[in-house]
């Protein structure tokens, strides 16, 4: 597909060829906070590039606009919440097995790397991480963007809601945890924040598979709040 890159944004396509380096270089933007002062945004990659700055559905759309000009299909995973607390990322797959690109301010729901068999797999490795106050996984969508067909979500100048209103309208495939288990992982979140105020716990089964996670120092860095 051509795509109209200016000069700068076809460097960074080029340099950007596979999802590592697409994590990495999310992970150098400062995490896009939203209001206040400008409201709401969901800008494309053209916007991220321009405002330096990105949230988590920001990031899987600027990874799928990168990443597709590399041979990788334009696929979204969107997570259903209880607490209406929503999580995108950019879902690939390489070998045969599942890996993802996301950026968040939870170090849990970053991306993976690519062990998982399915989409399914792949997203159950994110229900324990995603367990916090109020927070419980309770469905996932697995969306191919080029449904949008016609639609400037790539590099359009305005910010792109109608990717928004795609993965809410799309129909997401039941998770199911036990009550007990979600309220074991919830005690522990508890105790964690007791313990340890101004941290976010990583300490989760599957750590192994995640992939590399934004620092500052040498340590995990994130600005309070959630996804």
């Amino acid at each position: 597909m051509t795509v109209p890159f200016t000069a700068a944004e076809r460097r960074l396509v080029r340099r950007l060829s596979t999802p590592a380096l697409v994590q990495r270089w999310l992970n150098s933007l400062p995490y896009n906070t939203e209001p206040p002062p400008g409201g709401p945004t969901l800008r494309s990659l053209r916007g991220v590039v321009r405002a330096g700055t990105a949230h988590c559905l920001e990031s899987a759309v600027a990874a799928a606009a990168i990443l597709e000009q590399h041979g990788y299909p334009p696929l979204l995973l969107s997570f259903e919440s209880i607490d209406e607390l929503d999580h995108v990322l950019f879902v690939y797959r390489e070998r045969g097995r599942w890996g993802s690109v996301a950026r968040s301010r939870d170090p849990g729901l970053h991306g993976r790397k690519p062990v998982f068999a399915t989409p399914r797999a792949l997203a159950l490795s994110y229900v324990d991480p995603y367990v916090d106050f109020t927070g419980r996984i309770t469905g996932y969508a697995v969306v191919d963007l080029r449904l949008l067909d016609g639609y400037d979500w790539r590099l359009s100048e305005r910010n792109i809601w109608k990717v928004e209103r795609l993965l809410l309208a799309y129909p997401h495939r039941r998770i199911a945890a036990s009550d007990a288990r979600i309220d074991r992982l919830r005690a522990r979140y508890y105790a964690f924040k007791r313990a340890h105020p101004d941290a976010k716990p990583m300490d989760y089964r599957g750590r192994e598979h995640w992939s590399e996670l934004p620092t500052v120092g040498g340590r995990w860095s994130a600005v309070g709040g959630r996804r």
